[in-house]
């Protein structure tokens, strides 16, 4: 599966759109729950920040055409997570220096296919984000060849493929269009030929209406074999028409199952190539096992940094209640991020690891707290009903 991210200037409405704040009639509310949201700045406050940083550097205001606010739509998986999308912001500002603030996951839009009233989910991920040059204090200025990075950097970090890039997509768009043009004149002139050996048959010659005149002469009733043959040539091409849209759609769908194999061949053998590295070297599995863990810190800090900006009131003076929501937070992070609930409990035996997240979700903003006191988030225990 192929993905794409564009970014352009934010609409005044993103926040209503993405954080789904009202009701829109093109999706569907039962598949909304779905949905994951994530922020750490609503885009006025976001706005004020750079337009005062920009006074600060540059000593000027703010251009009035300056887009230093602008949303990305990224084409995603089903089953890909916030982590992942925490994963490719972080690179997006390492190498390109755009940092995202917002993220919302959508799974409740698409459109249900005319011929088989199937469902067709559109699964993508808005990613509102700051242009500002950090150095500057001026909007981000970019060039194709950035632009070309953001695909990449898109494509690696959610695991699926690269869209094409745009002036090879545009040529092959039009190859393509010719020879389905192409196609189509073939066909044509197949149904003509068809439809021309039927008529010389004399298959249709019952649809002729005679009557016989005053005079006792057959003539043809002009209206009513109009009619029969205008009926049965409608009848004829609706089959026909539905016959090759089947077709179409059974090779369309061979197509993509043979792309998809083809694709899945060439990960598996990646992956035991992998696999092979991570077993024999020691070195590859360690740095592995960091990336991994350094990934799974970074999303859990956006994680309760949300947490904190949702209730940024709440009293957390409170040591056990400040542990039960962390343990709160660590389980849902865990669940919707599919990661392991023990790589955690790894984190929080480092002292100062564990004293900076905590501190995060008390003070909001990375304050030290008493190391001392430093619990280790516990996986909460099913329930099990006892039979006697």
């Amino acid at each position: 599966m192929k993905t794409s991210i564009n970014f352009k200037a934010v609409n005044s409405d993103s926040e209503i759109h993405n954080f789904r704040r009202k009701t829109f009639d093109y999706i569907r509310k039962e598949l909304t729950p779905h949905n994951e949201y994530w922020q750490e700045d609503k885009i006025a406050d976001r706005i004020q920040k750079i337009e005062a940083y920009c006074k600060e550097k540059s000593g000027r205001k703010l251009q009035k055409n300056a887009k230093p606010v602008r949303e990305g739509v990224v084409v995603i998986k089903e089953d890909t997570t916030m982590k992942d999308l925490f994963d490719l912001s972080k690179r997006l500002e390492q190498e390109l220096g755009i940092r995202v603030f917002q993220i919302a996951i959508h799974k409740d839009e698409g459109h249900f296919d005319k011929e088989s009233e199937e469902w067709k989910p559109n699964f993508h991920a808005h990613l509102v984000a700051d242009w500002q040059d950090q150095t500057t204090g001026k909007t981000l200025k970019h060039q194709s060849f950035h632009y070309s990075k953001m695909q990449d950097l898109a494509a690696e970090c959610l695991g699926m493929e690269r869209g094409t890039a745009g002036s090879v997509g545009r040529l092959e768009a039009v190859e393509f269009k010719i020879q389905k043009k192409e196609e189509e004149l073939k066909a044509l002139e197949e149904k003509v030929d068809h439809m021309k050996k039927h008529l010389g048959s004399g298959k249709f010659n019952d649809l002729i209406v005679n009557d016989t005149n005053f005079f006792g002469v057959q003539q043809i009733k002009t209206k009513e074999t109009i009619a029969n043959f205008g009926n049965t040539f409608k009848l004829y091409n609706t089959e026909l028409l539905r016959n090759s849209n089947e077709l179409d759609n059974k090779t369309r769908q061979i197509t993509d199952l043979r792309k998809e194999i083809t694709h899945l061949k060439k990960e598996n053998v990646q992956l035991k190539d992998k696999n092979t590295a991570l077993l024999t070297n020691a070195d590859v599995f360690a740095l592995e096992k960091k990336k991994y863990l350094d990934s799974v810190v970074d999303a859990l800090e956006k994680a309760i940094r949300f947490q904190w900006f949702k209730n940024p009131l709440t009293d957390r003076s409170d040591d056990k209640k400040l542990l039960q929501e962390m343990n709160t937070v660590c389980t849902d992070f865990s669940k919707n991020n599919h990661i392991p609930f023990s790589a955690l409990e790894q984190i929080f035996t480092v002292t100062e690891l564990a004293t900076g997240l905590f501190s995060l979700l008390r003070l909001g903003d990375g304050n030290d707290i008493d190391p001392e006191y430093i619990p280790v988030p516990k996986k909460k225990k099913k329930k099990r009903n006892i039979r006697y």
